[in-house]
């Protein structure tokens, strides 16, 4: 049975061909993942990420070379498929850093490996920011109004992937990726402690649509395995939502997180109406005295979780054989 089971299914007839990919963002935390996994599968991988270098381990042994998708390429190898998973992912920074990164990045991505299946690993913020997002279809999104740089230029790399290669990109849409090596959600979630407190934006009733890495693998596996012509799976094009099995509830997820960890404190919850103004006037103090590292409160921050934010994966399941694990935060003491 294949580590990735749904991938396994997926890619069974191929393995005697091989599948030859490359990973962009490789030296990321969602990168360093795919790449693991698609050699843990066979497949060839050839891995890029901007740092100069990275351990072998992190990306499963794949060959590695550095590339800035802004600077001078390296000879593309000859691949069946890219998996995107480079560009910015901080809500906060010079705009014009983070539209180069996620569009300019994405597009030339596209551009270096004509013909080949791109899979970009795209955002649930590009949903719209100022309402709850409740199970949420693919046909939602882009909409016309962001928050911040992130969400405007994550919703238009998409638009870019697709004009670069209409007919072969897949579009995936996790929500708050989560597990071993996260350096977002669960910096975060740990940054927000106060003594005994967790500080929170809600009432902890709200339920969330999570995506473990492991859940997001799979997807990208699933995304970029070509077709199998005997179950008819693979090679599908268009954009899916990717999370967990399952949304959960808020507090729920909390206080896993923190048990897991062994934390002594207990979530606390603070109206949105309260924190929104705070956070509106941490973001125009640090811009008046030119801060680049962010505030620990931003609007983006504040209203991401203050609201519902789940999401359908009825398309993934039925047009990619997605079959995601439920959200576990087990093990998160080692993350």
């Amino acid at each position: 049975m294949s580590r990735w089971r749904d991938a396994g299914e997926v890619t069974e007839g191929w393995k005697e061909h091989g599948v030859r990919i490359a990973v962009t963002g490789a030296s990321g935390f969602v990168g360093g993942a795919v790449c693991r996994a698609a050699r843990a599968e066979g497949w060839e991988v050839h891995a890029f990420g901007r740092r100069a270098s990275v351990e072998a381990g992190h990306v499963g042994g794949a060959p590695y070379r550095t590339w800035d998708l802004l600077g001078e390429r390296p000879e593309p190898p000859e691949v069946d498929a890219v998996i995107h998973c480079a560009g910015s992912v901080t809500d906060w920074g010079p705009a014009r850093e983070i539209w180069a990164a996620n569009v300019t990045g994405t597009a030339n991505a596209a551009a270096a490996f004509p013909g080949a299946r791109f899979v970009h690993v795209s955002t649930a913020s590009v949903y719209d920011p100022f309402r709850p997002t409740v199970m949420a279809r693919e046909d939602e999104a882009p909409v016309a109004r962001y928050v911040n740089a992130y969400g405007a230029s994550k919703a238009a790399a998409e638009r870019a992937a697709m004009r670069a290669a209409p007919d072969r990109t897949v579009v995936l849409r996790p929500h708050a990726v989560y597990g071993p090596g996260d350096t977002t959600l669960l910096p975060r979630v740990l940054g927000a402690v106060r003594g005994r407190r967790l500080l929170a934006v809600g009432d902890g009733r709200q339920r969330v649509s999570l995506t473990s890495v492991g859940n997001l693998v799979r997807a990208c596996l699933l995304a970029a395995a070509p077709a199998d012509h005997r179950t008819g799976r693979g090679a599908v094009g268009g954009v899916f939502n990717v999370t967990d099995a399952e949304p959960v509830v808020l507090d729920d997820a909390l206080r896993a997180i923190l048990r897991e960890r062994g934390i002594r404190a207990e979530p606390y919850y603070l109206p949105l109406r309260l924190v929104e103004p705070l956070a509106v006037a941490a973001e125009t103090a640090f811009r008046l005295f030119g801060r680049a590292d962010p505030p620990r409160l931003t609007r983006y921050a504040a209203g991401h979780l203050a609201v519902e934010r789940t999401l359908d994966i009825t398309a993934a399941r039925e047009r990619l054989g997605y079959r995601p694990d439920a959200t576990s935060f087990a093990g998160a003491a080692a993350w």
